[in-house]
C-alpha cells in the first residue's frame, strides 16, 4: 500500500530536513515516522483535538517563532539571534512528549437535530512514560540529538506560566533563557489564536 503524505507532513519534512542537520537528526525523524506524531491530536479536547492536530500545532508554533525572532526590536535592542536550526528544532519538537499517548476511541451522544444516538471519535490520554511535559520532550529529543542548554530550557519551559511548576522558577528560566520566553509566547499564540477555532 502506498502512503500519500499530507501537505502538513510535506511541509514538516521540508523544514526539518532543510534546517536540522546535527548528528542524530535522521534517527529522530525515523522515530517520528514510526510513532503517531503525524496523526496524533495536540490534546484531547482543547487546541488541535483532531487527527493531525499535533503536527499542525508544531508547524504553527514554528511559524509564530519565526515571526517573533525576526522582530527588529528583539534583534537590535535585546540581541536575540538564533540559528534556523535552533528555531526549527525547538518549535517543531517542543511537544514530542505527546507521541503515542492519545488513543482514539468512540463514545455515544444524542444528535441534537435528529434525536438519534450516534457514535463519535474521542481521544483518551494514556501516558506510558509519565515524565512530565516539557522535560519529557527534552528527554526524548535529547536521546537522539545533542541539545544546547538554551534549546533544552526552551523546550522544558515552553508552557510558560500555564504549567503547574513554581512560578519563581519559571520566571527565572524565562529571564535567563530568552529562547524559552520566545517559544512559550509562540506556543501560546498558536494555541490561543491560530488554533482557537479548531
Amino acid at each position: 500500500m502506498i502512503y500519500a503524505q499530507t501537505q502538513d507532513e510535506l511541509q514538516f519534512e521540508e523544514i526539518y530536513r532543510g534546517k536540522i542537520k546535527r548528528e542524530g537528526a535522521d534517527k529522530l525523524y525515523d522515530f517520528l515516522k514510526d510513532s503517531d506524531f503525524f496523526v496524533a491530536p495536540a490534546s484531547t479536547r482543547f487546541h488541535g483535538s483532531y487527527e493531525g492536530g499535533l503536527l499542525r500545532h508544531s508547524l504553527n508554533v514554528y511559524e509564530c517563532l519565526i515571526d517573533l525572532v525576526d522582530r527588529p526590536r528583539y534583534k537590535d535592542n535585546y540581541g536575540f539571534n538564533y540559528s534556523e536550526e535552533t528555531i526549527a528544532l525547538v518549535s517543531l519538537l517542543h511537544d514530542v512528549c505527546k507521541v503515542n499517548i492519545y488513543k482514539k476511541t468512540y463514545r455515544n451522544r444524542k444528535n441534537e437535530s435528529t434525536g438519534q444516538w450516534e457514535s463519535y471519535p474521542f481521544y483518551e490520554f494514556n501516558d506510558n512514560l509519565p515524565y512530565g511535559h516539557g522535560e519529557k520532550s527534552v528527554y526524548m529529543v535529547g536521546g537522539f540529538v545533542k541539545l544546547t542548554r538554551e534549546e533544552s530550557m526552551a523546550i522544558r519551559w515552553h508552557m510558560g506560566f500555564s504549567g503547574l511548576e513554581e512560578k519563581n522558577t519559571i520566571g527565572k528560566a524565562l529571564e535567563m533563557y530568552p529562547l524559552a520566553f520566545l517559544l512559550a509566547t509562540a506556543d501560546m499564540e498558536a494555541s490561543y489564536f491560530m488554533e482557537s477555532n479548531t
